[in-house]
């Protein structure tokens, strides 16, 4: 015959959070080592931080410090910045907080703490069960703890993190100085993204800067016709019948990319080994990039008009 689990409620098995609770769990640690990847000895009772007692501080098999946080109740902040705070304080490089019912933004939260330092964060739920007429157990499952694909989702959110702020510095940078050269882009603001540009009277057609780690052009992109590109590539078509009057203007060769098996086309003139990364360069890079982007615009408007 196989029983039937029925949750009980934790205060009929622990009246007190402190009093019952933590001192069940300091001697029975190994109910949570069971479920944990790593081994907790020498528990300790209630250390002080300052004005705060934590509940519990153990030692991993490194002889490392853990704090344990206890509540049997709905997650809050005030108990989230206590785990915070005790970690700080103790100097632990984990930390584990145990409660009766994550709520999703402290869920979000500790996966957050786990992807952006370099402490470990456990969160479990703890619920009583019965089977029958069985004492009441304790049941711990792990709703979130650091893990190498967590950690590795959190180093390239870093890197993005650096790329937006990298390029969102250069377009400053550059959008500032052309201004003393062409009013092109004097309406348009710095952002994040590897791009910026204005329109070049044609919708959908633009004059755009591009940049990248260390590499960067100027260009004419041509996304007019949103659905199959068939426009797109007519007008290209029709631009590249013309190619040594405009380069001609220019006054060197352009890179004409009709991109077959893609719906846009660009008409562009690259700059390689220099990029945003190269900071040390950016006043050659930016003003190499102006001075291009005036004698792009001057050599293809008259055949865009």
């Amino acid at each position: 015959m196989i029983g039937k689990i029925e949750k009980v409620p934790l205060r009929n098995i622990w009246k007190h959070e402190a009093k019952d609770f933590t001192t069940w769990l300091q001697n029975n640690i190994d109910v949570l080592t069971q479920v944990l990847d790593f081994q907790i000895s020498n528990v300790e009772r209630e250390q002080s931080t300052g004005n705060f007692n934590v509940d519990l501080v153990a030692e991993d098999e490194n002889g490392n410090p853990v704090i344990i946080e206890n509540q049997l109740e709905k997650s809050n902040h005030d108990h989230l910045g206590k785990v915070i705070t005790y970690l700080a304080s103790i100097g632990a490089g984990k930390a584990i907080w145990i409660v009766s019912e994550p709520r999703q933004e402290h869920v979000k939260a500790i996966s957050w703490l786990n992807e952006s330092t370099a402490a470990e964060f456990y969160l479990f739920k703890i619920e009583g069960i019965k089977i029958g007429n069985s004492d009441p157990a304790p049941l711990l499952t792990l709703i979130v703890g650091p893990s190498e694909e967590v950690r590795g989702a959190g180093v390239t959110k870093k890197e993005y993190a650096e790329r937006h702020h990298y390029r969102k510095r250069f377009w400053t940078y550059l959008l500032d100085r052309a201004k003393s050269k062409t009013k092109l882009h004097a309406n348009i603001s710095p952002n994040i993204y590897s791009w910026v540009g204005t329109s070049a009277g044609i919708g959908g057609v633009g004059y755009n800067y591009v940049i990248g780690q260390h590499d960067a052009k100027v260009e004419l992109y041509i996304d007019k016709d949103k659905e199959d590109g068939k426009e797109n590539k007519e007008l290209f078509d029709r631009l590249q019948k013309n190619k040594d009057k405009i380069e001609a203007s220019f006054g060197s060769n352009l890179s004409w990319e009709r991109l077959d098996n893609k719906r846009a086309s660009r008409i562009a003139k690259h700059f390689n080994d220099i990029g945003y990364k190269d900071e040390n360069k950016w006043e050659e890079l930016a003003d190499a990039m102006i001075d291009n982007m005036i004698k792009l615009e001057k050599a293809l408007s008259p055949f865009l008009k």
